[in-house]
This record gives C-alpha cells, sequence and structure tokens, in this order.
C-alpha cells in the first residue's frame, strides 16, 4: 500500500474511532437528577426534615439517598406532600400556606435522571386506608370492602393521567432516564387484627387496590420505554403487621415517622437500593 493510502486510512479510522465515541461519552456525562412525587417519595414526617418546609421533604428520603449513592452534584428533589398530578404542571399549597412551584419546572435539557413517585393522592389511597380503619367491631361500622367500588374503576382511569405526565417529562426532558416508583406494600392479605384496626377483608381489599395502581403504574412505564421499580416484593414482609415493619400504622410507633399509612426511613433505604440496582 503507498504511503498516501496509509495515511488515508489512518485518518478514517482515527474519524470513525471518534464518532462512535461521542454517543457513548454523551450518554454517560454528568447531568442532573430531578426527583418528582407525593409525601411518599418527599418523606413527609421523616426526621430530620430539610428547612424547606412547606412539603414536608426528609433530609433522608430515597431522592437525597439515590443522588449520594451514584455521587450526582446536581439534584432537583421537588417532591412534596400532598402532592397530586396537577402539581406536576401546576402550583401547590403546601404546609403552612406557602406554595410550592409547579414540580415540572424542576426538569431541562440537563435532566439525565428523573424519579417519579405519584398517583396515591389522586385514587386517594390514604383516605381509602383510613376508612378501612374500624375502631368498633362488626357490624356497627360498615365494612370499606362492602361499600360501592369506586376505586378500582378510578385506578384503572389513571392510566391516561400516567400516559400525559410521561410524555410532558419527555417534552421537558428529552436526555432523562425516568425511573417511575411503585408504593410499597402496606399491609398483608387478612390483615393483623390484633395489632392494627383493619379487619381481615377490609386489609385483603386495601392492599389489593394498592397492588392494582402499581399495576397501572408499570403498565404506563412500559408504554413509554421508563424503568419501573416495584417495591412490593422487598417490602412484603416488613408491612404494617411485621415486626420489623417499614409503614407507619394507623398509630404511629416510629420515633422518626410520624405520619399514619407512610413509609419509614428503613423502607426509603430500600427503595433508594432498588432504584440504583435498577440503573445499574
Amino acid at each position: 500500500m503507498s504511503t498516501r493510502r496509509v495515511v488515508v486510512a489512518v485518518m478514517a479510522a482515527a474519524a470513525a474511532s471518534t464518532l462512535s465515541a461521542t454517543p457513548a461519552a454523551a450518554a454517560t456525562a454528568p447531568g442532573a437528577y430531578v426527583a418528582l412525587g407525593d409525601s411518599f417519595s418527599a418523606g413527609s414526617g421523616i426526621a430530620p426534615q430539610t428547612p424547606s418546609g412547606i412539603c414536608g421533604r426528609s433530609a433522608v428520603n430515597y431522592p437525597t439517598l439515590v443522588a449520594r449513592e451514584l455521587g450526582i452534584d446536581t439534584v432537583r428533589d421537588v417532591t412534596c406532600g400532598a402532592a397530586e398530578s396537577e402539581n406536576l404542571a401546576g402550583p401547590q399549597t403546601g404546609l403552612g400556606g406557602g406554595v410550592a412551584a409547579p414540580q415540572f419546572d424542576a426538569l431541562g435539557p440537563d435532566t439525565t435522571l428523573v424519579t417519579l413517585g405519584i398517583g396515591g393522592n389522586d385514587i386517594q389511597l390514604v383516605q381509602l386506608a383510613a376508612g378501612c380503619i374500624s375502631l368498633v367491631p362488626a357490624p356497627l361500622t360498615p365494612s370499606c370492602s362492602d361499600r360501592p367500588d369506586a376505586y378500582s374503576d378510578r385506578i384503572e382511569a389513571f392510566a391516561t393521567t400516567y400516559d400525559t405526565i410521561l410524555d410532558e417529562i419527555a417534552r421537558r426532558a428529552p436526555a432523562a432516564r425516568v425511573v417511575m416508583v411503585g408504593y410499597p406494600t402496606g399491609i398483608r392479605p387478612g390483615g393483623c387484627l390484633d395489632s392494627q384496626p383493619v379487619r381481615p377483608a377490609d386489609a385483603t381489599y386495601l392492599q389489593a387496590r394498592i397492588d392494582q395502581l402499581n399495576s397501572v403504574m408499570s403498565r404506563a412505564a412500559a408504554a413509554h420505554d421508563a424503568t419501573f421499580v416495584d417495591l412490593a416484593p422487598t417490602t412484603r414482609d416488613h408491612d404494617v403487621c411485621a415486626a420489623d415493619s417499614w409503614m407507619v400504622g394507623a398509630v404511629p410507633t416510629s420515633p422518626d415517622a410520624v405520619v399514619p399509612l407512610h413509609p419509614t426511613a428503613a423502607s426509603h433505604e430500600n427503595t433508594a437500593r432498588e432504584i440504583v440496582t435498577a440503573l445499574r
């Protein structure tokens, strides 16, 4: 081969190498992590709370732990207690009357990771759980599982809202990997009437609705090329009935988590582990 041909071949190979390396470099370039979600993501009631105040955000919630584990420097945690899906695109009145900006405002072209935990307040999950608490024996109060079931239809209908949310995240943060975070196991089928005032049938019904919401979330994630983190398997033995419970019961018993029917700090640690595992 002539000297000229050798030079041309080397230059072509170098150019090809540069072109093939560019996408890989871009894919691994550090970017911003944006955490979106409600109180189950914010860590409401878990000490220590951040100075932000109005959203009840914990300094040891799973977004904080994920960022620490992955070494992410730019973190925009806008999770907020009591948030509904409308508060992603619109403002939210927080604790003490303050106003939190729309959570979507945290997204941008620099965003490379988004975690999303939302939907429970839209379908009134905590209200459902509270309605299943029975402080007096049957039949003096009706079973929540015997009432007209609006929750199942409401959960299925929420699938279209997840579609809208994921489309908007993709529009605002086209370079981001999106992780949808499911809700942890709340109570085992049949419950534990000796320690939690929820009848066996009602406990089974309540957990079935949580499982249904997670299923709808999982389907939405699959349809939008997002990652779904299913917390049910790792939290099943740590429900509100367990000796090592990661869920605050109807009566708070954990000194570091005081909001009933919400996850503890240990639950957030587990969620962070599951997210990091999914990302790796």
